[in-house]
């Protein structure tokens, strides 16, 4: 019996979705409110994933944590539904693709994420309570939302991180150019990857973006969405949109 532990409006629990919908398999469905009650860092949590982040996969009691290196795992343990080419060359290319997207846009998009959707818990706290309450009890995290802070990522921050998204879908455009998917022919992890980061910046009004200069992107994402997958990983209240109040992305007071 397969366990995930995720969040519905996570992208990385949302490549872990997408990976298993496109494979069939059936698992239990916990969901963790990574909000207010900070559930991924509870004991509890913490003992399956001490990284404090969500997913966290458990495949017949054994703990596999990481997003990219769980949907890995699947297309290891279970591969009837490939996910990615059967050649050397093939999957060398396709872990060059999931190393620069886990470098680049998954790092890229939780800025704009956050000073537009998340940015509103931590209203009213000065910089000590804000370190002590949300930015030094997350294990791996606490870099980041130091550097974010409680009034938000600075507007060179957003600049950069949109740079980083241009740039990726630059990437994208060029290899999809021999389409219709990132390796060609085959729909492999890295399309599954990457996903959820262009959907996101689609839901936080972003994607003028690729729409702009990158068709191949955006024909790419319109045949993404109608993939059966990806529905089932969208459901409502997976998208950031859909339960808060999107503010600018950038904040003139931030510090």
């Amino acid at each position: 019996m397969l366990t995930l532990y995720n969040a519905a409006h996570s992208t990385c629990s949302q490549k872990v979705r997408i990976c298993l919908a496109e494979k069939g398999l059936k698992f239990e469905d916990i969901k963790l409110d990574i909000g207010k009650a900070k559930e991924h860092l509870r004991p509890e949590y913490l003992k399956i994933n001490p990284n404090g982040v969500v997913p966290t996969l458990i495949d017949d009691s054994q703990i596999i944590i990481d997003s990219s290196v769980i949907c890995e795992y699947l297309e290891e343990k279970y591969p009837d539904v490939p996910l990615s080419p059967p050649d050397p060359v093939g999957r060398a290319r396709m872990r060059a693709w999931m190393r620069f997207l886990e470098e680049v846009p998954t790092a890229a998009v939780r800025v704009p994420s956050f000073n537009m959707g998340f940015l509103p818990r931590y209203e009213g706290m000065d910089r000590k309570t804000f370190e002590g309450a949300e930015s030094d009890v997350r294990p791996i995290r606490k870099q980041f939302y130091r550097r974010m802070g409680p009034n938000g990522f600075k507007k060179e921050d957003v600049q950069a991180s949109l740079e980083q998204m241009s740039n990726t879908c630059t990437r994208m455009n060029a290899a999809l150019e021999k389409g219709p998917w990132l390796l060609g022919r085959q729909y492999t992890l890295a399309d599954v990857i990457v996903a959820p980061l262009i959907d996101r910046m689609a839901d936080l009004g972003m994607s003028s973006i690729w729409e702009k200069t990158f068709p191949h992107v955006t024909a790419w994402y319109e045949r993404t969405k109608a993939r059966p997958s990806f529905q089932q990983t969208f459901y409502p209240g997976a998208r950031m949109s859909e339960f808060l109040n999107l503010t600018p992305a950038i904040k003139e007071d931030a510090q």
